[in-house]
């Protein structure tokens, strides 16, 4: 394909530059070796910076050949100081990200990076750049594609080791293919004009390749892969066509299993899923029969290998998902159903023999789903299990089993002699020892035991049991058939004992996991803020894997310091998991909103696994588990490690947002106070000043002709309305205090009747036109208060009821004991309280329907004020209704003892 025929595609690249928040990723894609690919590359490059982009070398190898042309001139970027194979040097990452060009240039995007570097895989630096806004050029060889290893080898007989993600090649924004005129490159290579890099590359020899029968179906895959890329970048682009691919859409399940050969077909079942659009699923059974055969050495090769072909498959885009019981076909089958499954992609080795009498998976599965599309991918080749070299041990001796089995043994062949003695039949005696094999099989590791015993049983029973007595020979040629009957039956108890034993191991585990799945939610919903959260998440996790956990919560957009639970014996240092190495991982994991750690491509070196607690605006906290303390985890571990963080994520999210609500709630209602404080003083304070401003300019204008009366009528009520302001003033500035936390109590021994006195000299010139009495109890008796503080709350409270209450009322002011408070009393005969109001009495800025006497309505802060500054105090304040008529405000404060000898 000619680099002109993309013209429009890096102009594209250009003019979004500095639009887009993420960077696009251009692969120029090849099938044949050498610099081609890096040259198209170039060309590009140079084409961009005499555009005006800032484009610089990331890692392109050796292109000394190209420097001629005039491409040396663009800006090499600083490489790192570490190399790896063959003559690519290790890319600077942090360089590029802190240069911050335009077009970053990356050879060989499935290039392996060496130890030390921040991930094991170019491909994902260039996911690091591409987030950080930079574009990125790269060259690629169909054969380092996953998904097309397999076919690629069968044409070239050449494998690579170097390979990408199909989802990698998938997110490309631009795909150039790099052709070529076939029978010249084959007329090149007959003439030896070949450059040796494309002859040979590090190890492998790439002189056979250069046969049409080789190039035609390289060049026609290549062909294919890249109309199909353009195909689904067209298919993005075009909103409404992609709609349209989502109304009906297939789902492909491919079973995992611990074969090498299972990596075969889920590269075959992730092309489908690529070409149907199709959801992709990978299912893993775990019987018992798995967990049980082998030997440690064996099973530890195929836990390997299963997390090898879990890892490919997550890598090629599958969703994992596991299934427990013994009949594998069946868990297939059911989760075919379950599921809405339309393709089911399976694996068959030719060279297992297992007899006529024994069907295969695929036999037993095919009737159980009959209408489901199935597809077997053969595999023939010499790997499989066996193929790791190492002999196959055997099981491992027990010197407690041995003992166990053989005292087992020998109880039943003493209940023998006694039955024996008592004259019971032989067949008495076979059940014992059936019963003997089936405790040996409860009591026993491993079918190596119950096997043994079986076999000794048998023995020992023809030496004690049959006639000649004490002798391995027989007369009676029926107890050969007893012998075949017992062996076969003690063997097939012990194997259906052991069966029923792993099953219940694996059950209680998997309710044991769900327990701690629902523990965990409990414990969250309980938990009162995200301290608690991330506590008892943590937690859980230490009890489910029990290991060291760190958690990093998440404080004003940038994490805090961590916090360790331990788990189990603490034998290493803290430190070891909060060093700055570590830190550096947890601050990546919380930038890039990843994965990464130990067990992982990213960080790899690092001492413990990190996630990320995802949120649905980012990244609330970040999860760090210990990976020195034992075998990396395992799929199901993993699935319930993110369910735990994605429930610790919801929770903490719920947290936030009832904190927002709460600043919500508070906001709005600091704006009720204010608009209720400036609609109450534009209302109410119109009234006094206008009466002012009226009286003050009777008295200027027409004070001549104004008698003495009339006069001091008009200073009267100019006092009045200003000790009416100066009220509100203090009532304002004393409640603003209160609630600002500023006002400090000078609380001391006072006599109550003082301060009902002094009272009494502020309360409004109208308390002449009301009855106002006191009554004490005790005229010594004393409260701790400020005096101050008190003298207001009697004020305001007598003030109401001068108000609300007609002329001639009765106001009864009273004090007295009551324990270790001094209860005072403010009661009035006038209309009463009604009981609607007295719930919000005290609220701030409540008037209720109530008018004074004037008709003047209050601002509502006189009682806020009292209930605040008798609660400062320690005491209550209420309001009751007063018989036969009338209400009664009470408040209490604590009482203090008279001392005479003062």
């Amino acid at each position: 394909m000619p680099t002109d025929s993309i013209q429009d595609n890096h102009d594209s690249v250009l003019d979004s530059s500095k639009r887009r928040t993420r960077g696009k990723l251009s692969i120029f894609l090849g099938y044949l070796p050498g610099s081609a690919k890096a040259g198209a590359m170039l060309h590009a490059a140079r084409r961009d910076a005499q555009n005006g982009m800032d484009v610089v070398l990331g890692d392109i190898g050796d292109y000394s050949r190209m420097t001629s042309s005039g491409l040396g001139r663009l800006e090499p970027l600083q490489i790192s100081a570490s190399k790896s194979k063959g003559v690519f040097h290790d890319f600077n990452l942090d360089a590029a990200l802190e240069r911050k060009p335009d077009i970053v240039l990356l050879d060989q995007l499935a290039h392996v990076n060496a130890e030390g570097c921040r991930h094991k895989r170019r491909y994902q630096d260039v996911e690091e750049l591409l987030r950080a806004g930079i574009h990125v050029y790269t060259t690629l060889d169909i054969q380092e594609i996953e998904s097309l290893t397999d076919i690629i080898t069968s044409i070239t007989e050449i494998s690579v080791d170097e390979r990408i993600p199909d989802n990698v090649f998938e997110r490309a924004d631009q795909i150039e293919l790099v052709d070529a005129d076939l029978d010249k490159v084959v007329e090149r290579f007959q003439k030896g004009r070949m450059h040796p890099d494309e002859l040979m590359q590090g190890e492998r020899d790439f002189s056979s390749l250069y046969v049409l029968e080789k190039l035609k179906p390289l060049r026609e895959i290549a062909l294919k892969i890249t109309a199909r890329q353009l195909r689904r970048i067209a298919l993005l682009i075009n909103e409404e066509t992609k709609k349209e691919d989502k109304y009906y859409q297939d789902h492909i399940l491919v079973c995992l299993s611990s074969a090498p050969s299972n990596q075969k077909v889920i590269r075959t079942a992730a092309r489908m899923a690529e070409v149907f659009h199709s959801q992709f699923t990978a299912l893993y059974v775990e019987a018992p029969e798995r967990e049980s055969k082998g030997t440690r050495d064996n099973e530890h090769l195929k836990k390997m290998q299963l997390r090898e072909n879990l890892k490919l498959a997550e890598q090629l885009g599958a969703q994992i998902a596991t299934v427990y019981g013994e009949d594998i076909p069946v868990q297939i089958a059911e989760y075919v159903k379950m599921s809405g499954v339309t393709k089911l992609v399976l694996g068959r080795s030719p060279d297992r023999k297992r007899g006529v009498h024994k069907s295969s998976l695929i036999d037993k599965l095919i009737p159980l789903v009959p209408h489901m599309e199935t597809y077997i991918i053969p595999y023939i080749g010499t790997e499989g299990v066996k193929s790791t070299g190492l002999p196959i041990k055997p099981p491992a001796f027990s010197f407690r089993d041995s003992i166990k089995s053989l005292l087992v043994l020998l109880f039943c062949t003493l209940i023998g002699v006694w039955f024996q003695h008592l004259g019971f039949r032989e067949a008495n005696i076979i059940t014992v020892y059936l019963l003997g094999v089936l405790l040996n099989a409860t009591i026993t590791k491993g079918r190596l035991y119950s096997a043994l015993l079986s076999i000794l049983s048998v023995i020992v029973f023809n030496y004690f049991f049959t006639e000649p007595y004490y002798s391995l020979k027989t007369y009676d040629s029926g107890y050969l058939i007893t012998f075949v009957v017992m062996l076969a039956a003690s063997i097939l108890t012990s194997t259906l004992t052991m069966r029923v034993r792993e099953q219940a191991r694996i059950a209680a585990q998997k309710a044991y996991r769900t327990e701690i799945l629902l523990e965990t939610s409990r414990k969250l919903q309980q938990a009162g803020n995200a301290a608690a959260i991330i506590e008892e998440t943590a937690r859980q996790l230490v009890k489910l894997l029990g290991r060291t956990v760190i958690f990093y919560p998440v404080d004003l957009n940038k994490l805090s310091e961590p916090i360790v639970f331990p788990g189990g014996e603490e034998s290493k240092d803290r430190a070891l998991y909060t060093g700055d190495n570590e830190k550096a991982v947890a601050n990546w994991v919380f930038t890039n909103n990843k994965r990464a750690g130990a067990t992982t491509d990213t960080f790899f070196g690092a001492e413990c696994l990190y996630h990320a607690v995802r949120g649905g605006e980012g990244v609330l906290a970040v999860s760090a588990i210990a990976m020195d303390e034992g075998d990396p985890l395992d799929s199901f571990e993993q699935s319930l490690v993110i369910a735990m963080l994605g429930e610790c994520a919801l929770a903490l999210e719920k947290e936030q947002l009832n904190e927002q609500q709460k600043e919500i709630s508070m906001q709005i209602r600091q704006e009720q106070l204010r608009a209720n404080l400036l609609r109450s003083i534009s209302h109410d304070l119109r009234t006094p000043l206008t009466s002012i401003l009226g009286n003050a300019g009777i008295l200027l204008s027409n004070s001549k002709v104004l008698d003495e009366e009339q006069r001091t009528g008009l200073y009267a009520d100019i006092y009045d309305d200003s000790i009416w302001l100066i009220n509100l003033v203090e009532n304002l500035l004393s409640i603003s205090r209160i609630d600002n936390g500023t006002m400090k109590l000078n609380l001391q021994a006072e006599l109550v009747d003082d301060v009902i006195t002094e009272a009494m000299r502020h309360v409004t010139r109208n308390s002449q036109k009301h009855e106002i009495q006191t009554d004490l109890e005790d005229e010594l008796l004393m409260a701790k208060m400020d005096s101050r503080l008190v003298v207001q709350v009697l004020i305001n409270l007598v003030d109401n009821a001068i108000k609300y209450t007609q002329d001639g009322s009765i106001i009864r002011i009273s004090a007295k004991r009551s324990g270790e408070w001094i209860l005072v009393e403010v009661s009035d005969d006038g209309p009463g309280i009604p009981d609607a109001d007295k719930e919000r009495l005290f609220e701030m800025f409540y008037t209720g329907n109530n008018s004074s006497a004037d008709g003047r309505r209050g601002l509502g802060l006189g009682l806020a004020l009292c209930q605040s500054i008798i609660q400062a105090h320690g005491g209550t304040i209420g309001v009751r209704d007063h018989e036969p008529r009338g209400s009664v405000f009470y408040f209490t404060l604590y009482a203090e003892e008279v001392d005479i000898h003062e």
